[in-house]
């Protein structure tokens, strides 16, 4: 456990929290790392286990305090306590929260059917005695609630079908959300009399959509879960992932505390949106090319960086979302020390060596096979909703395509997964790739658009197959000569009957000086001599060496 600095004590870290989320100005910015299912790999146990075990749930949290002496945490994070209260089937996993399996309202329930859950259904309850005991154990940390925003627990209730109805049936959709905002402050409600200081809104679908369709259907729904919030005294936060900079507008007018966004956002962008509006902003450490993969030199580093953007009003330091699983301990620790201690921080600041950027690779001649290839390039489609969708919404179509197109999955929770990121240059998570090219970034394509795209990307390829498939005959000899003129007539005759799928062009060569150029002498005329045109290279640089190659072959053929 790292101690307090002297200039710390007078204030908790509930107390700074909690200034700094009413965005006023504090001496040391607040350090809130979300350990969610990290804290169980801190007990060696699985994912599974921790989060169906209040013992266990008290017993991670409580390492991940010792450890990282933060001045916030949440209790849980798990965006399908509420969905498996009201029906949706759930698949467990080893390293990330259960994912949601099954969408109630497509298939059959009727929102009548579903109740508002209680604190005692399901896993509610032992979220809720786990925050009564940590509650009472750390009375000077700053506890956050995490529940399920009304659009996410609506997707996940009705599934991807929804945005569809947005068009076709928007009241039936707006009857949803409402349903999920009366859940939501329940909720609020439960973890607010279980003692947590701040409610956290947690909903990353959003970013699927757009300002006005934000505002249409998302906002009615949210402000009065902010509005009772604050009227029972709590402090509120909305959570995001994903591309959602185009909503930073239209979710500060939902009237939050705070707005909490990942690595997809700059965090400039949100400071200067929020911090005006009195709206304190939280963030935005990278998951995992940082904390997860990087050394604990890269996470200070990094850590400064937020910092300073930051700054001290109404800035909250913390990670994009939960912490992958397997986060090295040491990463987190280092972040500590650097948040808590001036001469550390001063340190990082004057350290000059830094290792040089890797080369990233060259993709540009990704995707050249007769298949179709789409990458979806994720966090983890386990545990991160929106990546969820974005595989189901591949895995899909994919059997239109039976034979013709491959997709996988990349999670940049591993390490090999980081060079597709790279060579494809993708910036937002998740994204949609289609032979090595960005085609949908952190957006669930509508599934006749993503059949659209790849339908064209095959079309593309095949036409530069025709193209590729071109040649040329060559009739040597005696344009008189009645043996040339069979020849000829045979060799037209013969692309008729081809039908070929290549281009083939017929030239004559009567000069006989030009003979020995196909090495032909007069007498072995009439000759036919064919070439086949294989493109090497189009748009781009090509070096001297690989030019060299290509005439080798030419020589050796």
């Amino acid at each position: 456990m790292i101690a307090v600095t002297d200039s710390e004590v007078g204030m908790t870290g509930r107390e700074l929290g909690a200034s700094a989320i009413r965005c006023e100005t504090v001496e040391r910015e607040p350090w809130v790392p979300f350990v969610g299912c990290h804290a169980a790999s801190l007990l060696g146990i699985s994912a599974e286990d921790f989060l169906k075990s209040e013992t266990d749930m008290v017993a991670g949290v409580q390492k991940g305090i010792d450890l990282y002496n933060p001045d916030g945490v949440p209790v849980v994070f798990d965006l399908q306590i509420e969905a498996e209260i009201l029906g949706c089937s759930v698949l467990w996993s080893v390293d990330n929260p259960p994912a949601v399996a099954s969408h109630p309202l497509a298939e059959g329930t009727t929102l009548d059917q579903l109740s508002i859950p209680g604190p005692g259904d399901g896993r509610l309850k032992i979220a809720l005695a786990a925050t009564r005991r940590l509650r009472e154990a750390n009375p000077d940390i700053a506890l956050y609630g995490l529940i399920t925003g009304p659009f996410t627990l609506a997707l996940h209730l009705q599934g991807t079908d929804i945005f569809l109805q947005m068009f076709d049936n928007p009241r039936y959709v707006h009857e949803v959300l409402e349903f999920c905002r009366r859940v939501g402050i329940a909720m609020a409600d439960y973890y607010l009399d279980a003692g947590v200081d701040v409610v956290a809104v947690v909903d990353p679908m959003t970013s699927q959509i757009g300002p006005n369709q934000f505002e249409d259907f998302v906002t009615p729904h949210l402000t009065p879960i902010f509005d009772h919030i604050r009227g029972r005294h709590g402090l509120s936060s909305l959570f995001v992932c994903g591309h959602a900079q185009k909503n930073i507008e239209v979710m500060c007018d939902t009237n939050p505390d705070n707005i909490s966004i990942d690595e997809n956002i700059a965090l400039d962008y949100v400071r200067d949106i929020c911090v005006p509006r009195n709206i304190s902003f939280g963030g935005n450490l990278r998951l995992t090319t940082v904390l997860l993969l990087g050394s604990a030199r890269d996470a200070q580093r990094h850590a400064l960086e937020c910092l300073k953007i930051g700054g001290k009003r109404g800035f909250i330091l913390a990670p994009g979302c939960d912490l992958p699983y397997a986060t090295p301990t040491q990463n987190l620790e280092s972040v500590t020390k650097l948040v808590r201690d001036p001469y550390e921080r001063e340190v990082v600041e004057t350290l000059v060596a830094t290792e040089a950027p890797d080369d990233t690779l060259d993709m540009s001649d990704y995707g050249q096979s007769d298949k179709v290839i789409v990458d979806i390039v994720t966090l983890d489609s386990e545990g991160c909703a929106p990546c969820q969708y974005m595989v189901e919404a591949v895995r899909s179509v994919a059997p239109h395509f039976e034979g013709i197109v491959d997709w996988r999955e990349h999670k940049i929770k591993n390490p090999e997964a980081l060079t597709y990121m790279g060579g494809f240059f993708v910036k937002n998570i998740p994204t949609i790739c289609i032979d090595g090219r960005i085609a949908f970034v952190s957006q669930i394509p509508a599934k006749n658009e993503l059949i659209e795209a790849i339908q064209n990307r095959i079309f593309e390829k095949l036409r530069k197959k025709i193209k590729q498939h071109r040649g040329a005959i060559y009739l040597i000899g005696d344009a008189n000569d009645e043996a040339f003129q069979k020849l000829k007539d045979n060799t037209l005759q013969a692309m008729i009957e081809l039908g070929a799928d290549i281009d083939v062009e017929l030239h004559e060569v009567t000069d006989q000086s030009l003979f020995p150029q196909f090495g032909v002498l007069p007498e072995q005329t009439p000759v036919a001599v064919t070439a086949a045109f294989d493109m090497k290279a189009a748009g781009k640089d090509v070096s001297t060496s690989i030019i060299k190659e290509w005439l080798k072959g030419l020589t050796r053929s």
